[in-house]
């Protein structure tokens, strides 16, 4: 093993990393079995990899090493990471964190898991969730609770939030989440890493799913990674999108490259506002900031368009899909959504989707906040819908932050999202890149151009 990765190995991405195992500086085995370590001993105090499966990850490692010296080339050969708890991994349990659950065991792997493990990854385990994966917390009766690496008394996010704050604390390098509710964004943002929500259908969805639920995916529903750094969510697209086999017999995947190369040639519109959901100051003067930066390093910036899509309008019709799609694999609702009304807001989504269509016309990305503060502490209220969230000193209620997740979710758009700094209180302040349908290589690009002009994941403790 190399010096360097021996003194600074939870701090080397999952790239270094599977370059590292290439070249032979470093066998798989050796980076699981210092990644099982730094979980063992870090994890006490943040529970965040709740079920470990250690001894098939060696096993995964043994034949990584073996197939390395067949002189076999994969683009995660070797790279310990874990999953969100709520992906199905032959033989684990998945219990979308409810004791309803609490004794199904995956027969098989989900199609985003098992293309992880066709590509090398060495899967360690899975991360903690909330129950049915609903909240911005990550608690459940289950596993319990997972906190923050940053203030142990605030959350990490959710409903990845396991995987954010596994990853915050160099106890992993990549993660394999998911995104309804800005469930990737926010966690990434809380806990000062990246994240990617897909174009939706990107990545085939198939084995993300409660319990028993096998077919077609959930109605505006992503999977996607979370990593320190953008360039390696970009490793992890490449492995992860596109068609699932019945599909490809037809489809081929082929995104169209970044808008640009360099970040002066893009124009940019920030969105510090939103008509529902107010920002706490400290993360407002932290985007404004990043816009002087952005427009100092030469980027076209805008602070208001009329392309804009009315957002109170968007928000409306994103709450009424979403009250739908999140009753999936669940009890029936009292009352069922009509057929012809859902068709009406199917309807409603294209004409919200052709909106921004033609504002990335005239803008390359996007940027907005993930969520109006930093993260916030914990809330074990039982009822949700009562709880409230303070912004600049007055309560809000809760739930009015799926106002920026549905930005994005809504019309099905590709979002990364991005640290830009840290809040007065030692808190990360993350925001989410936005761009246009199927143009995940340009938010991508984007995150990865500003990490490299100002900076991006700083670990806990400095």
């Amino acid at each position: 093993m190399s010096e360097t990765l021996t003194k600074d190995l939870s701090a080397a991405t999952a790239g270094e990393l599977a370059r590292a195992v290439a070249s032979g500086q470093v066998s798989a085995v050796e980076l699981t079995e210092a990644a099982i370590g730094r979980i063992e001993t870090r994890d006490a105090a943040i529970n965040a990899v709740v079920v470990r499966d250690f001894d098939r990850a060696l096993a995964q490692a043994k034949a990584a090493d073996a197939a390395r010296a067949r002189g076999e080339t994969r683009p995660l050969l070797g790279v310990p990471m874990t999953v969100k708890e709520s992906h199905n991994v032959a033989g684990l349990r998945s219990t979308w964190g409810s004791e309803v659950f609490g004794d199904w065991v995956a027969p098989k792997d989900s199609v985003g898991v098992a293309r992880l493990k066709a590509a090398g990854a060495v899967i360690l385990g899975k991360t903690n969730i909330p129950p049915f994966l609903s909240d911005w917390q990550s608690a459940n009766p289950i596993y319990g609770r997972t906190v923050n690496p940053y203030d142990h008394g605030r959350s990490p996010g959710g409903s990845s939030g396991g995987g954010a704050a596994a990853l915050a604390a160099g106890m992993i390098p990549l993660e394999f989440g998911s995104d309804i509710g800005g469930s990737i964004r926010v966690p990434a943002a809380f806990c000062g890493v990246f994240g990617h929500k897909p174009t939706h259908d990107l990545i085939p969805s198939r084995g993300h799913a409660p319990p028993g639920v096998d077919g077609n995916g959930i109605e505006l529903a992503v999977v996607g990674p979370l990593a320190r750094t953008a360039s390696d969510l970009e490793l992890a697209l490449d492995v992860l999108a596109g068609p699932t086999d019945e599909m490809a017999i037809a489809y081929r995947l082929d995104l169209p490259k970044a808008r640009h190369g360099k970040l002066a040639d893009f124009r940019v519109l920030v969105l510090d506002g939103h008509p529902l959901a107010p920002l706490d100051d400290e993360v407002r003067d932290a985007i404004r900031a990043l816009a002087v930066r952005l427009d100092d390093a030469g980027c076209e910036v805008s602070h208001e368009s009329e392309l804009l899509p009315d957002l109170a309008r968007l928000h409306e019709l994103y709450m009424a899909m979403l009250n739908v799609a999140m009753t999936r694999g669940g009890p029936p609702p009292e009352n069922p959504m009509a057929a012809h009304a859902w068709m009406d807001l199917k309807d409603g989504q294209i004409h919200w989707i052709r909106t921004w269509a033609r504002l990335f016309q005239a803008y390359d990305v996007v940027i907005a906040p993930a969520f109006s503060t930093p993260a916030f502490p914990h809330d074990a209220s039982d009822e949700r819908h009562e709880r409230v969230l303070m912004v600049n000193g007055q309560p809000m209620p809760y739930f009015t932050q799926l106002a920026w997740a549905g930005l994005a979710t809504f019309p099905n758009l590709p979002s990364t999202a991005a640290p830009i700094g840290m809040s007065k209180g030692g808190l990360p302040i993350g925001v989410q890149i936005i761009g246009s349908y199927m143009e995940d290589r340009t938010t991508l690009a984007f995150a990865r151009l500003m990490e490299e002009a100002f900076g991006g994941f700083r670990p806990p403790g400095g």
